[in-house]
């Protein structure tokens, strides 16, 4: 089961913060050879290559050993993969950047919208100074500062031609992009035909995609069933949706562990034929269906079952993508795709649906055959045994229930607000978008879209929504 890492739910790093404000300098020893992490103001020489590092929601101040793990990575000094970009830099700088969410990230802590937008301000300011003192400058973010990249690189087409950074000046890493032009859920739901999405009582707008014709060297790195980052062209494919959202929890973010060969996985995504711009994408494929992963977790036959059912369910799941083998869209990387171009996919023949179904079947039966193989009776009588002790410990004594009912009463308010905010955002935003779309499709004379747009809308943002919800309430 692949392991959750997921950027938006990641700690804040306190320990960098409390050195940050004493003004201390941050060194870290396991960059690739040559590069140096310090903190502003302190700063090396004026004409040297500085990263602008970012955390993710939930990470204002990106620790050292994440800025490690993402520049080891995703910006090494020797390619992991043949093509992999690298952007060389001399000096890396954890930027600050509020990275809040609500409620994923608290029930106090801001919401997407204000966030992303201070970090666009810092994110500039950074910028604008590096390189008035002469510096390149290469920016790395993940999640929610991807977003902030994208808002940025908008910024700085909107300034004259002679005021912006120019192409040697200036590069960006995205990762887990949450606006990646065919993938990113802020712009799956995006329309260009329809007012802009938003749903207030979380503080987020569905912004649009990530500038692909810039003249900055890009990289995008997105994970495959992440339902950020990826997620279903089409989603009237319901168990799609389902696996997507669940792909947040269990995928988003967790890239940031991969090991060299799992980066040298990565595909390369297709461009349009007469895209001439500096941005590369790239997929990192996922071993598993986070839809299964909850069946995983059950003990002796949770893993076996899981391998039955995942090959037909796979090819149901990338159904959703407009794929029967891959969990994204074939379509152009670099062209910004929302949901509703169409409602079902045209490039799949239904034999060869039935096809690999047959496929999966015999390949699913043959992985449980395999895996019961396996099995050996001291290692179920283990398996069993450490989940009935783990019960046994876990039984709380009537002091500890005593002491959660305290608890409970006293922060009752903070579990209601997610949920209060949730149900506004079902039963206001969601209705109010539904009409927009089902006028906007009867107006055009399809009636059939008129009446499947706005439940695709509702398939995919619904399991979406809950998931924030229950993630301010846990």
């Amino acid at each position: 089961m692949t392991s959750r890492r997921p950027l938006w739910f990641s700690a804040a790093a306190l320990a960098i913060a409390t050195a940050t404000a004493a003004g201390v300098s941050l060194v870290t020893a396991g960059l690739p050879s040559g590069t140096t992490t310090v903190r502003a103001p302190l700063r090396l020489v004026d004409g040297e290559t500085v990263g602008l590092i970012m955390g993710g929601s939930g990470m204002p101040i990106p620790s050292t050993d994440f800025i490690d793990e993402v520049l080891a990575r995703y910006d090494p000094t020797t390619p992991i993969f043949p093509g992999q970009p690298v952007f060389p830099v001399d000096t890396v700088i954890p930027v600050f950047t509020p990275e809040g969410l609500y409620p994923a990230t608290g029930v106090k802590s801001l919401e997407f919208d204000t966030s992303v937008a201070q970090g666009v301000t810092i994110l500039n300011s950074d910028i604008t100074t590096e390189i008035a003192e002469g510096n390149k400058v290469v920016v790395g973010g993940g999640s929610q500062s991807a977003t902030i990249e994208s808002l940025e690189m908008r910024d700085l087409l909107a300034l004259p031609a002679d005021e912006r950074p120019t192409g040697d000046q200036l590069s960006f890493i995205a990762l887990v992009d949450v606006s990646a032009p065919n993938g990113g859920i802020l712009e799956r739901f995006d329309d260009p035909n329809l007012p802009t999405l938003t749903v207030p009582s979380f503080g987020i707008t569905f912004s649009g995609a990530t500038p692909a014709d810039t003249p900055w060297d890009t990289v995008i790195y997105d994970q495959e069933y992440d339902g950020f980052s990826d997620f279903p062209r089409y989603p009237i494919d319901l168990l799609s949706d389902l696996n997507a959202a669940l792909g947040i929890y269990y995928v988003h973010g967790t890239l940031v562990d991969f090991t060299d060969a799992k980066i040298a996985d990565a595909v390369r995504l297709p461009v349009s034929a007469d895209y001439t711009g500096h941005t590369e994408y790239f997929m990192l494929p996922t071993a598993d269906l986070p839809l299964l992963d909850p069946l995983r977790s059950v003990p002796v036959i949770g893993n076996p079952l899981a391998d039955l059912l995942q090959p037909d369910l796979e090819v149901l799941v990338n159904l959703g993508y407009g794929s029967i083998t891959e969990g994204w869209n074939p379509g152009p990387a670099n062209v910004p795709t929302p949901f509703t171009d169409s409602l079902f996919p045209t490039n799949i023949n239904p034999v060869d649906v039935l096809a690999a179904l047959a496929a999966g079947a015999q390949q699913g039966v043959s992985a449980f055959d395999a895996d019961l193989s396996h099995l050996s009776l001291p290692a179920v009588a283990a398996a069993l045994t450490s989940s009935v002790d783990g019960a046994s410990n876990s039984l709380p004594s009537l002091l500890d229930l005593a002491n959660d009912l305290s608890l409970a009463i006293a922060g009752v308010y903070t579990p209601l607000l997610p949920v209060a905010d949730t149900l506004n955002a079902l039963l206001t935003t969601l209705p109010a978008y539904d009409t927009a779309l089902f006028v906007q499709e009867l107006s055009s004379g399809n009636l059939v879209d008129a009446v499947g747009m706005p439940i695709a809308a509702d398939f995919g943002l619904v399991p979406v929504l809950l998931l924030f919800g229950l993630a301010g309430v846990s």
